[in-house]
């Protein structure tokens, strides 16, 4: 089984840096023709299972990207970043200059382990499927997804930059679970 990571496609927020978790912020019209570019790309794969999270930047990009029926699954919604909903990384450092997301989390929020057992809890779901998985979600979460399928700590997706609107593929050499592909862009138009 492999499994194919989309994250979504560019929001204003994402275009700003700010951490965007469970607000729901709508696709910029270049990240709904981003997604559009995917559908070719895509169409190439058969999945038996393509799963989505429930926030509406991602769900559109999973229905532009030619998957309209694709399941929701609240494990792949983004970090809950509490009380950091909405800020950027520099503004977050003004109050925590010794701030790292990916080691304290995020006060009235998630921690890194919070969003890690999510994670485990989605790769098991899906380790059962025959033949290959789709998930649409969101950066930080992917990436702490992708960690724990090569068995390393949530710490690790802080190396795994993702950006918006790419695919990854996720699968094994041999029986070891190894990243095989990372933040693949659309094909250009």
């Amino acid at each position: 089984m492999t499994l194919v990571l989309l994250r979504h496609a560019e929001t204003e927020w994402s275009a700003n840096g700010r951490h965007t978790g469970r607000t729901d912020i709508p696709l910029l019209d270049s990240g709904r023709e981003t997604a559009r570019t995917l559908r070719e790309p895509l169409a190439q794969s058969t999945f038996a299972r393509v799963l989505t999270s429930p926030l509406s930047r991602a769900s559109e990009t999973a229905a532009l990207a030619g998957f309209p029926d694709a399941e929701h699954e609240d494990g792949l919604l983004e970090w809950d970043y509490g009380e950091d909903e909405g800020l950027t990384t520099p503004q977050i450092r003004d109050r925590r200059p010794d701030w790292s997301l990916w080691r304290d989390g995020c006060p009235g929020g998630e921690s890194p382990d919070d969003v890690a057992a999510r994670c485990d809890a989605v790769i098991e779901a899906v380790s059962g499927i025959e033949g290959d998985v789709l998930l649409v979600s969101h950066g930080h979460v992917l990436r702490i997804l992708a960690a724990r399928w090569v068995a390393q700590p949530p710490a690790f997706g802080a190396r795994l930059r993702l950006e918006t609107g790419t695919l990854s593929t996720l699968g094994h050499e041999r029986e070891t679970r190894v990243i095989l592909t990372w933040s693949a862009p659309a094909p250009r138009a």
